[in-house]
This record gives structure tokens, sequence and C-alpha cells, in this order.
């Protein structure tokens, strides 16, 4: 949206909101249109809702003079991930009921409902509410879902981390009464007066709330399955003597850019400090409040904390948070990451019980002929005791299975034709939704994976290389969303059937990618990168990844730590 007197126009929108009610309730009841206005869907983003339309059939509508098929994406607020048996069988009743049939894992470690209908809309997010769940802040300036590694019950460290990660997520949480007043209950707590919202206040954000989305994550060494280097702020374990002593502070990541904007850029996130267990909550409080208050307003495509700091140096940042803290973060600590995608297959923990992680194509919760995903997931969640577990990386935990109901999963899984022997390349490939219905993109992603990942199998087979592990991330757009310029292979939407590919991301995911080659047609990515995966084949060295091969070969080249050259994608 154009800025006005300085300030974008979403944050005239945001101020004047009571709080982001907006209009939000006369829309809802418009019959007249499927869609709600330009306003209001910006502020049901706050509520974890997104309009959105069908792009497939924008031509056959135009042609028949009809609006666009509006449909509505809802987001849950899911922090770390987890949830039960039976909210697992709630949300497959709801995406029955009234959304498309599918359910969509994140890359944030939550779910999507696409294809809501307007009057099925309000329907749904009370469904959600009797699930004991949410989507208050999974959208907007506010801080979104907060990710942790997953599953709790592998170590103590994951299970704090877990805790912590619910701790954060409810402490930054909007105030707002508007959620429940739209969606749950329908009862309004303001007097009526402009502005005068009795029972809301917003301690932390203030009426505008931030510049723009802000993401957290907690990283449990030696996994790095939540990108930290991707978020605003990140937390990473330091264990020692089995214990978390404390986490070493990450900010100022974020993936986003503007294709031929040179002033938009993906950036990775600094190391800012060392705080205790006990002053993570203060610590993450005071980064947002900093970002809220020195954040760009009047740019949206410069508001994320990437620019703020990048502009007024780490040093400054540093010695703002601390002011507000009233206390000196200790040095950081070292740590190691040794990967970044999940570890699939079942696992046992030192209590007995096994928890199997799952490959979720694209994230997509779906029968197909030969594999009815969502059906045997649903037949599982009937018998299944323990939890489920969303990854970062859109796969699912089926966490906590004792002996016994092992077995019983195992026949639900052959019976269905989940599970299988997979390659490396496709185990470690992630895509956003994309077409049709993101209205941001460009290109296809979701839909156009499998059969680029399958092309690509049949290059890695020749090769000898079917189970070696190669980080592929594939976006409809520069916006970022399954964090392609951390790939060892990103491949970027440009326009519709043409890509940017971006080589030489760390497996380990500390090092961003370059891009290799602009405007590549989909039909020529698999000749693009044939020849690279050859030649990995044949002259890689030991334990080698291909990123730091294809930087080594001489194609890409190896950063040289300037900020200009180390957090821009040329």
């Amino acid at each position: 949206m154009a800025e006005t007197n300085g300030r974008s126009k979403v944050e005239e929108i945001k101020e004047r909101s009571d709080f982001l009610r907006g209009t939000i309730r006369e829309g809802l009841g418009e019959a007249v249109t499927g869609a709600i206005s330009e306003s209001d869907s910006q502020l049901t983003k706050f509520h974890g809702i997104y309009l959105q339309d069908d792009r497939d059939l924008r031509p056959e509508r135009r042609r028949k003079k009809l609006e666009r098929a509006y449909i509505f994406m809802a987001r849950t607020r899911l922090p770390g991930g987890r949830l039960t048996p039976a909210q697992w069988l709630a949300f497959d009743r709801i995406a029955g009921d009234f959304g498309n049939g599918t359910l969509r894992l994140t890359t944030r470690q939550s779910f999507q409902f696409h294809g809501i209908i307007k009057s099925n809309l309000k329907r749904t997010i009370q469904g959600i509410n009797e699930a004991l769940l949410d989507t208050l802040a999974a959208c907007g300036d506010v801080n979104r879902n907060v990710m942790c590694s997953p599953n709790p019950d592998l170590s103590a460290a994951h299970a704090e981390a877990y805790a912590l990660a619910r701790t954060v997520s409810d402490h930054l949480a909007p105030r707002t009464r508007a959620y429940h007043d739209l969606w749950i209950d329908g009862e309004q707590v303001h007097d009526g007066a402009p502005g005068a919202a009795v029972a809301d206040d917003e301690p932390i954000y203030g009426r505008a709330y931030l510049p723009r989305k802000f993401k957290i994550v907690i990283a449990v060494p030696p996994d790095n399955d939540v990108d930290v280097y991707a978020h605003d702020l990140g937390f990473v374990a330091i264990v020692e003597d089995g214990k978390v002593a404390g986490y070493t502070v990450t900010v100022g990541g974020g993936m986003g850019m503007t294709h031929g904007e040179v002033d938009t850029y993906p950036r990775l996130a600094e190391v800012l400090g060392f705080c205790t267990p006990a002053q993570v909550v203060e610590v993450a409080e005071k980064v947002v409040m900093v970002q809220r208050d020195f954040g760009d307003r009047g740019n949206r495509k410069h508001a994320r904390l990437k620019y703020t700091i990048a502009d007024r140096g780490l040093d400054w940042f540093r010695a703002e948070v601390e002011r507000r803290l009233g206390w000196t973060l200790q040095p950081a600590r070292p740590f190691a990451f040794e990967r970044t995608g999940d570890r699939f297959g079942w696992a046992r923990d030192e209590g007995g019980r096994w928890h199997l992680t799952l490959f979720v194509e694209a994230g997509r919760i779906k029968d197909v002929p030969g594999r009815a995903l969502r059906t045997g997931l649903r037949e599982i969640a009937k018998v299944h005791d323990g939890a489920f577990v969303l990854t970062p990386n859109q796969n699912l935990v089926i966490a906590g299975v004792g002996a016994r109901k092992k077995r019983e999963v195992e026949r639900l899984m052959a019976e269905h034709g989940i599970g299988g022997r997979l390659g490396g390349l496709r185990l470690n490939a992630m895509a956003c939704v994309a077409l049709p219905t993101c209205g941001l993109a460009l290109a296809d992603a979701e839909r156009a994976l499998p059969g680029l990942i399958g092309e690509l199998e049949q290059v890695m087979e020749k090769a000898g290389l079917r189970d070696d592990e190669i980080v592929l991330r594939m976006t409809g757009c520069p916006n970022g969303c399954a964090r392609p310029y951390l790939a060892e292979i990103g491949i970027v939407g440009k326009d519709a059937g043409v890509y940017n590919l971006y080589l030489g991301g760390a497996f380990q995911g500390h090092r961003p990618n370059r891009l290799y080659r602009a405007d590549v047609a989909r039909d020529d990515l698999t000749p693009t990168l044939a020849p690279l995966i050859e030649a990995y084949a044949r002259e890689r060295r030991d334990g080698e990844r291909f990123g730091d091969f294809v930087i080594r070969s001489g194609d890409i080249p190896e950063p040289t730590g300037a900020p200009e050259e180390f957090h821009r994608a040329p």
C-alpha cells in the first residue's frame, strides 16, 4: 500500500482499527461479495486469516464478468508444533467440513486451512477454538508462531525449548479482545466510541503494533532444523553437563526480498550475546520493543528488524536492548550445527517410547492414488495416545508411541501406502504453497516440486547419489517462505514458469547461497543442474556437501564476509 505523510497506509489502518476490529464484523455479513474490504484484509492477518482467490479461475471469471473466486486461508498459532490426537482429528474434520479437504503443514511449524469461503470462516475459527487452539497472531505485524526443535520428548533440552516456545508465544501474544469479539463469543467489549476499547491494552505492541512481521525460533544443537539464521530473533540452547546453561541470542535474520530492488535482500542473523533460561522472555520482549520503536513505518519493504540492524549497526542495537533490560548480556557461547533437515524414521527415547518422523511432500496432507495420507493419519490418530509434532521442515513426528502401539501404527501406514524408501534429495526438499492461492506468487512451487524432484532423482540415481542429502527449496516468489536463500539449491519464482536459480548454501544453514543463473525456464532447471550434480559425484571430497562443492568448484564465489556480500543475494 502507498505511503501517506511518511507512514505506510497499513500503519493508518492499524492505528484506526480499534485494536484490530476495523469493519470486519460488517464485512463478514455482506452476502453480495465473497471478499472483505482491502483495509479489513490487512487486519484479518492479525487474526491468522488471509483473503485469497483461486487464481486458476481468474481468466474464466473475468470473461464471465464475475468477481474473483474468493476464499480464505486460516493459519494456526501452534508454538513448537505439538498437538494431541484429538486435536488432529478436530483439524481433519475442519479441513473436510469447511476447507478444501487438505491440511497444509507450514515451514513455521503450524497448520494452514485452505479454500474456506466467507460464510464458513467464523465456524472454522470456532472449531479451532473448540479444539483449544487459535489462529491469533499467526499472521500480521506481530510476533508469529514461535518455532523450536521438534519433539520435546527427545531430551531435557528439547523439553525446555518447547516449554520456552509456549511461554514466549503467550507473553508476546496480542492482548486485544477483538479476536474473541469477532470469532468466538460475538460480544463487543468496547463502548462504541472510536478508539475507546475498554478492555483492550497492548503494553508490548501499542496501538500500531510492529512495523512488520516478527519471527522467533529456539534451536537445540546439533540440529538447526529451525534455520536459526533466517529469523528476526533466535535462541540457541547451550547444553553443558546435560543441562541447558542458557541461550546464545541471534538477531536480524530474514529471507524476504523483491526482484530488481537492490535495497531489499535476504540477511543472516548475527550473534547478539548470551542469556540464562530465566532471562529469555525478557530479552525477547525488549528486542521486540526496540523494533517497535525504531523499525521503518514508512516503507514496508524496509520494515523488518534485519534492516533496522543493517542501518544502525549491531552494537547500537545491543546497547539499546541492554538499556531497556537494565543489565548486560553475557558474551555469546559457541555452538555447532550439523544439519537443517529432519531425521526420518523411528527413534527411541531414553524412556523406551518411539517417535516416527514422517516425510510429507511440500507439507500437504491429502489422499492420492496409492497413498491415502490424510485417511491413514486419521486412523492413526484414533489409536495413538501420544502426540503429533509438526516440524519446521513441513514434516510430521508421530511422537510418544509405545512398543505395542508401534506395530499398530506400522500396520496402518502399510495399509494406507504411507512411508517407503525415499531419496535424500526429496527428503530435504521444501516448497511454499504459491499458485493458485497465494496472491504474491509469480510461479508454481508446491505443484512444480514433485515433478522437478522426480527428474533430478533420475540424475542422482545415475550418478550414484540416490541416498545423498542435498537441501533444495522452491518458492513461487522472492519473499522466501520456504527459506530458499539458505538452501544448497534455491529455486525462486520470477514469472510464470520462470525461476532464478541460487546455489551454494550450507547444509548446516549458516551460509546463504548465491545467484547462479537468472530467468531459467522450468523445463531448463534439470538440464542446468544435472552437470553440476554429475560433477559433484565425480569430484567431491570425502564428506563434502553439495553446497560446499559448488563453491569450491569456482562457479559460485565464496562470500567475503562484507555485509553487502554476505547478506545479499546478488
